[in-house]
């Protein structure tokens, strides 16, 4: 039994208008089944859509890291990497590049857990045009129009498969 895992991940940048926290959120999908779905304001003010992008994914990794575990421990062998895809490209590439230098602590700690997750072939970042990310439901509110129709029929049609 082959399992896929892939996951879409987001951030809303200052995205509270009050406390002008991102947003995070990211969609887990196991052989194109949502299991598990996230949206939550980060915990400190992020100065930069990098920043901000790069507390996402290192959230998703966590919890990804955590599912993979979770499969392994239930028998069912998780031997793939996951693929983790994002609309920030410049996050996705310093996620490859060994010698990337941060001067935030904060973002050395996010960019250095997801570098390791990548150098062990658990998870590979890729790009995903912003416009076909599922993560954008749970990041912003989206207007009514064809973006959103198509994101809502998607989930719509996961959930009534999964039943």
């Amino acid at each position: 039994m082959l399992i896929y895992i892939r996951c879409f991940v987001d951030a809303d940048h200052a995205g509270n208008l009050v406390t002008r926290r991102s947003g995070t959120g990211f969609v887990m999908m196991l052989n194109n089944a949502p299991v598990y779905w996230y949206n939550k304001k980060q915990g400190s003010v992020e100065t930069s859509t990098f920043g901000s992008e790069f507390m996402a994914i290192k959230h998703a990794a966590e919890y990804l890291r955590s599912l993979r575990y979770k499969l392994r421990m239930l028998g069912i062998p998780c031997d793939e990497p996951t693929f983790v895809y994002g609309d920030n490209k410049s996050v996705l590439s310093n996620t490859s590049v060994p010698a990337s230098m941060l001067k935030k602590k904060m973002n050395s700690l996010s960019y250095h857990f997801v570098r390791e997750g990548c150098a062990r072939d658990e998870w590979r970042t890729a790009y995903v045009n912003t416009h076909d990310n599922l993560a954008d439901l749970l990041t912003k509110p989206l207007p009514s129009g064809e973006k959103r129709d198509r994101f809502l029929r998607q989930f719509l049609y996961w959930m009534s498969s999964v039943q």
